[in-house]
């Protein structure tokens, strides 16, 4: 099944220049990136955004942290992707996180963990919402679908 899911580089992976290699990742597992933009966010969109840690002690870190610098908001499109992504990510604790996903070759810091990702369909259709106008995703197909997905 086609999803789509919201991926943020965030402050840390920008400064420290790792988005073409992050992206290059999404990009040779066959997900396509059909959205993507770079901004820095306002307090408001942060917190709507993290809404779901507003009780939370670290809350205002977080949105000291990801409001600091600027991010690569990505709605990217393939089969199970949201399942996928999350694995490529790695555990959010990136001394958690296995060799080979983009924490544990990237991230050092839990508060400093270089990105983010939908962990569920409903997350990620509020999240591509909250960044994204339908107007900005660009659906398109990929030359060699076919060797990427099975036919069902």
């Amino acid at each position: 099944m086609k999803q789509m899911s919201f991926v943020m580089l965030k402050p840390d992976a920008v400064k420290r220049r790792l988005s073409g290699k992050i992206i290059n990742r999404f990009e040779e597992r066959g997900l396509k990136i059909v959205a993507a933009k770079m901004l820095i966010m306002e307090d408001e969109l942060a917190q709507m955004h993290y809404a779901e840690h507003s009780e939370k002690p670290f809350f205002g870190d977080l949105v000291d942290y990801i409001t600091s610098g600027p991010v690569l908001a990505m709605v990217i499109e393939g089969e199970e992707c949201i399942s996928l992504i999350r694995k490529m990510v790695g555990a959010t604790n990136p001394k958690e996180s296995d060799q080979g996903t983009i924490r544990g070759d990237f991230a050092i810091d839990t508060g400093r963990n270089i990105i983010h990702a939908s962990d569920s369909p409903e997350s990620a259709k509020r999240e591509v919402a909250l960044f994204f106008e339908s107007s900005e995703i660009c659906g398109y197909s990929l030359p060699d679908e076919e060797l990427i997905y099975e036919e069902p």
